[in-house]
């Protein structure tokens, strides 16, 4: 098995999420060959902040594997983490980072900052562009259907006092 194959599976739950209605990002955590955490977005459906793939994905990681340090797992997820997940990267010591597609607004692996070139304690090392076609489709997808949704959906007008 390869990053490939570890995408596939990050991307068949982004696709979950997708079909969901949540904006279409899934995250498999790998120690040894085998998935030990998988997640995906879930911010609408909790209505939470900190309902992203990585944070899932690395909680049951560490669920799993009785330990908060996840110092010889991979994590593959199909958008480049947000602040607030490279965070949580840093914070379990994840070694390794794979990610799909960038992200122009958010990404803290290098496109907005570079969170793990700062002076933290913990460094990953990142591959970026794993099956960056496919997860950018999905995502390009999402929001062009969702932009065509929200053009017909009724528009909310103050009430007249």
């Amino acid at each position: 098995m390869d990053d490939g194959f570890f995408m596939d599976q990050a991307l068949a739950l982004a696709a979950e999420a997708a079909a969901e209605g949540e904006v279409p990002v899934g995250c498999v955590v790998v120690r040894k060959g085998e998935i030990v955490g998988r997640g995906r977005n879930r911010r609408e459906k909790d209505k939470s902040a900190l309902g992203h793939g990585e944070i899932e994905a690395i909680s049951q990681a560490c669920a799993n594997l009785g330990g908060w340090r996840l110092w010889d797992c991979t994590l593959y997820v199909t958008l480049e983490p947000c602040p607030m997940c490279a965070g949580a990267i840093i914070n379990a010591r994840i070694p390794r980072v794979v990610y799909g597609a960038s992200d122009a607004k958010s990404g803290a692996c290098g496109s907005v900052c570079n969170l793990f070139s700062m002076e933290f304690n913990h460094h990953p090392v990142v591959e970026k562009g794993v099956r960056e076609e496919a997860c950018a489709a999905l995502l390009q997808s999402f929001f062009q259907n969702l932009r065509m949704e929200l053009r017909t959906r009724p528009k909310w007008k103050r009430p007249i006092t």
